[in-house]
């Protein structure tokens, strides 16, 4: 009977243990946040509009995104920003971490440069390029198109299809 004594309290400190890390499961939030010099751009991320900085959203991989940042008035800046996994999210130690309320705060800062007066200016623009045209021209590996646009031709097309029915409610037959 002693015996039995020493082994409930054990088993109590087991189940609630067990009952504490399944409630939890699943605790860890990831949280990226992208903020920019200028706020209000436009971010995307992997190709995908993500949002106007700053902004922060929630994220399930970690790695390597690239990452197009947009404002007017300002270059577009596209870039590859690197998210990398916490100690407590490499394995084995990633298993164990799940079960804990962890929140793992990830940022990218960026400073994006306003527009040259050069590039915006459509006069310069054209003429640089009508200088790229001329280089193209006379350059060795220009060819001439191999193919030619093709003639008219004067042949008369059959109609191969039936007239629609005068009365829109009718159904056409199957034959």
């Amino acid at each position: 009977m002693r015996r039995n004594c020493c082994r409930w309290p054990l088993v109590c400190a087991i189940v609630l243990l067990s009952l504490a890390l399944g409630a939890g499961g699943g605790c860890v939030r990831r949280t990226l946040t992208v903020t920019t010099d200028p706020p209000g751009a436009l971010i995307y991320l992997n190709g995908v509009e993500a949002g106007r900085s700053p902004m922060e959203r929630d994220f399930v991989f970690y790695g390597t995104y690239d990452v197009a940042v947009r404002k007017d008035g300002y270059e577009t800046l596209k870039t590859k920003g690197k998210v990398i996994a916490p100690w407590w999210q490499w394995v084995p130690f990633d298993f164990f971490a799940e079960f804990l309320p962890l929140h793992d705060r990830q940022t990218l800062t960026y400073t994006l440069q306003p527009v040259s007066a050069g590039a915006v200016d459509p006069h310069k623009m054209l003429a640089r390029a009508e200088q790229f045209g001329t280089k193209l021209e006379s350059s060795e590996f220009t060819h001439p198109p191999s193919t030619h646009p093709a003639a008219a031709t004067t042949r008369s097309v059959r109609a191969t299809t039936r007239p629609l029915p005068s009365n829109p409610t009718t159904q056409p037959s199957v034959r």
